[in-house]
């Protein structure tokens, strides 16, 4: 029997050094996994568009149920678990969700502040826009050896099923949706690492294709009449 190679969900700095800050392997992995391809609106600038003209590539959105239980490990005593139950899980999943560090940010009003002491903030009683000084964690979901993609997390939905005597969660549900950015997203923002990761699965993809095209083409040559 070939090993099980499980789904999982990783967090990456931008070039991938050091210990990576966060990562949740699937416990069990999803039965289910759904996929929705939106193709993007036809531009309208043109006077005589091309019939399968598009602007932008389509995008894909994936939503799949993960679960969570702790009763292997309470059988065999851990003592984190019986303490935390799957708590850890839930929170490094949620950690996905949020900016990674709040040390931008304050190093940031450090600087405002030493900036409007010498004078040099911008006029006063003027309002100004915050710029955001933290991002969104980068995140790759793996699924297999064929589809490791950049993803952006668009809801987690958490469902708490059972709970030990500490009233720590034991049992979860829960369900996740994300979306694969397009090619177009990287060409502006600066994550190589996403990038790669994107072009590589869209070229094992790519194969795929030419698989089935080399186990149809007998099939294909019956179907021209000529």
């Amino acid at each position: 029997m070939p090993p099980l190679i499980r789904g999982a969900l990783v967090e990456y700095s931008s070039d991938f050094l050091g210990p990576l800050p966060n990562i949740v392997i699937f416990q069990f992995n999803p039965e289910i996994l759904s996929r929705t391809i939106q193709m993007p609106s036809r531009s309208d600038h043109s006077r005589q568009p091309e019939r399968n003209q598009i602007g932008d590539s389509p995008s894909e959105n994936i939503s799949l149920d993960i679960h969570f239980h702790a009763a292997d490990q309470l059988d065999v005593g851990n003592p984190l678990v019986e303490t935390f139950g799957i708590g850890p899980q839930l929170a490094a999943l949620e950690q996905m969700l949020y900016p990674s560090s709040t040390l931008g940010g304050l190093i940031g009003e450090a600087l405002d502040a030493v900036g409007g002491a010498l004078g040099i903030g911008g006029d006063a009683g003027i309002e100004t826009q915050p710029i955001p000084r933290v991002a969104l964690p980068n995140i790759l979901f793996i699924w297999g050896s064929d589809r490791v993609y950049p993803i952006r997390l668009d809801a987690v939905n958490i469902k708490e099923q059972q709970f030990n005597s500490l009233l720590v969660p034991i049992q979860a549900e829960v369900s996740i949706g994300f979306s694969i950015p397009t090619m177009e997203t990287f060409r502006v923002n600066d994550d190589p690492i996403g990038r790669g990761a994107l072009e590589y699965s869209t070229l094992v993809k790519e194969a795929k294709a030419v698989v089935n095209l080399a186990n149809t083409v007998e099939l294909a040559i019956d179907l021209v009449p000529f």
